[in-house]
C-alpha cells in the first residue's frame, strides 16, 4: 500500500466518521426491522410448512436413516468420501482447519482493497467453497434414501385411534377385541383351550400403570406364553407404537379416563335400510375381529383381510369366500358358526371368529354388504341406500294379514 493511497483512504474514513450514523435510534431501528422480518419468516415457515414429525429415537430401529439438518448436509455428504478408519479426519481435523483459517484470515489476507473486482483470488476461493457446499448438499439430498414414513399421533385422540388398530392387529388374537380374554383357539405356539384373563377389567386397569403395560408389551411375559413385541427384544413394534396401544387401553377400558370427543373408536351402527360400505363399516369390523388372524404369516387358508381387494380376491377359496348377493358365501356361513367341508367331508374352514361368536349386528352388517354387492366407498353405499330408504318411507303402514293369506316379508 503506497502513501498516497493511505492518505486518500484515511481522508475517506475521517469524512465517513464525521458524517456518521447514530447507534440510537438509527442502527437499533434497522436491527429491529431485520429481526422482525426474520421472525415473520420463521412464523410463516412453521405455519405453512410445519415441522416434520419423527418417532422417538430408538437405538433398536435398524430401519431409521440418520441425517443431520440441511445446513450440515454438505459435511454429512463429505464424510462419505473418507474411509471409516480415518473418519476423525473428516469430522474434526478438516473442519477445525477451516475454522482456524477463518480466525487467521485478517493476518493472512492483507489486501487493502474492498472492491470485489480487486480481490479476484479471495472471491475465486470463496466461490469454489460455496459451490462445493451447495454441490455436496444437493448430492446428499439426492443420494440419501427417503426415511420410511411412520404414522405419528399428534394428540391423545390420534393415539387412541392408532392404538386401536395396532391392538387389533397384534393383540386381539389372544386377548380378544375388547380385552375380555377367554379361551384361545387356533393361535400358533399356544395350546388350544389356554385361558387368558381379561386385561380390560377394573382390577387390571386400576392396579397397573401405563409404564407397567408398556413393559409387558415391550418385554413380553415368557412364562405366560406372551412374546416380546419391542424392537429391542426381537419384536416388531417401535416405542411410539407401544405407547399408542397403552393409550388406547387406558382411554378405552379405564372408566376414570375420558375418551376425547374426536377419538372415534366405535363401529358405526346402521340405520334401517342403510347399506354398509367397506370404507366406513366393514374395514373397521375386519380390523377389530379378523385381521389379527387373516394377515400374512398366519394359518388362514391364504385368506387375507387387510384391504378391500384382499377380502374379495385372496384365499384358497377366493371364488366362494365373498359372492355378491349370495348369503351362502363362505364368509357369511362361517360367521354364523357353521363349518365348511370339502367333498370328502373334511372340515376346511371352521366357525369364525374361532373362539367366540361375532355380535349379531356385525353379522347383519356383513350380510347387508354382500347382498348390496360389496360397495367399497361411502358414496357407493349411499347411492344404493337411497332407493331402499325412499321405498321404506313411501310404504303404507303394515296391517294385519287377512285370514287365509300370508304376510309379505319385508
Amino acid at each position: 500500500m503506497n502513501e498516497e493511497f493511505k492518505k486518500k483512504y484515511h481522508e475517506k474514513y475521517l469524512a465517513a466518521k464525521q458524517k456518521g450514523v447514530k447507534f440510537w435510534p438509527d442502527i437499533i431501528y434497522k436491527d429491529l426491522i431485520v429481526s422482525f422480518g426474520l421472525f415473520l419468516l420463521l412464523v410463516g415457515l412453521a405455519a405453512f410448512l410445519g415441522v416434520a414429525q419423527e418417532p422417538k429415537a430408538d437405538p433398536n430401529d435398524a430401519n431409521y436413516i440418520p441425517r443431520p439438518e440441511w445446513y450440515f448436509l454438505f459435511l454429512f455428504e463429505f464424510l462419505k468420501f473418507i474411509p471409516g478408519a480415518i473418519e476423525w479426519v473428516g469430522t474434526a481435523v478438516i473442519p477445525g482447519i477451516g475454522v482456524l483459517i477463518l480466525l487467521l484470515l485478517p493476518f493472512i489476507d492483507k489486501n487493502p482493497y474492498r472492491n470485489w473486482k480487486k480481490r479476484k483470488i479471495g472471491v475465486a476461493v470463496m466461490s469454489l467453497i460455496v459451490i462445493g457446499i451447495i454441490g455436496l448438499t444437493v448430492r446428499a439430498v439426492i443420494t440419501t434414501p427417503e426415511q420410511e414414513e411412520v404414522a405419528l399421533a399428534g394428540s391423545i385422540a390420534e393415539q387412541v385411534i392408532q392404538g386401536q388398530d395396532l391392538y387389533s392387529f397384534w393383540c386381539a388374537e389372544c386377548h380378544q377385541p375388547e380385552g375380555e380374554g377367554g379361551e384361545i383357539i387356533g393361535v400358533e405356539g399356544i395350546e388350544d383351550g389356554t385361558l387368558v384373563k381379561s386385561i380390560s377389567s377394573i382390577d387390571e386397569m386400576w392396579t397397573r400403570t401405563d409404564e407397567t403395560f408398556y413393559n409387558i408389551i415391550d418385554l413380553g411375559q415368557q412364562d405366560l406364553g406372551m412374546p416380546p413385541y419391542g424392537l429391542g427384544y426381537g419384536g416388531e413394534l417401535q416405542r411410539s407404537e407401544i405407547e399408542d396401544i397403552v393409550t388406547f387401553m387406558r382411554y378405552t377400558w379405564d372408566e376414570r379416563a375420558e375418551i376425547p370427543e374426536d377419538a372415534i373408536i366405535g363401529i358405526p351402527s346402521l340405520a334401517e335400510g342403510e347399506v354398509p360400505s367397506y370404507e366406513v363399516h366393514i374395514s373397521i369390523v375386519a380390523k377389530r375381529y379378523c385381521v389379527s388372524c387373516h394377515r400374512p404369516g398366519k394359518e388362514n387358508n391364504e385368506y387375507l383381510m387387510q384391504t378391500y381387494e384382499e377380502i374379495l380376491t385372496t384365499g384358497d377359496n377366493a371364488d366362494k369366500n365373498v359372492i355378491a348377493g349370495d348369503l351362502e358365501s363362505y364368509i357369511i356361513v362361517t360367521l354364523h358358526r357353521e363349518s365348511i367341508f370339502d367333498a370328502s367331508g373334511e372340515e376346511i374352514i371352521g366357525p369364525m371368529p374361532p373362539s367366540k361368536d361375532l355380535k349379531a349386528e356385525y353379522i347383519d352388517m356383513f350380510e347387508r354388504w354382500v347382498l348390496a354387492g360389496m360397495p367399497e366407498t361411502a358414496d357407493e353405499a349411499t347411492a344404493l341406500s337411497e332407493p331402499i330408504m325412499e321405498d321404506a318411507g313411501d310404504a303404507a303402514p303394515a296391517s294385519e294379514p287377512e285370514t287365509g293369506t300370508e304376510a309379505t316379508p319385508p
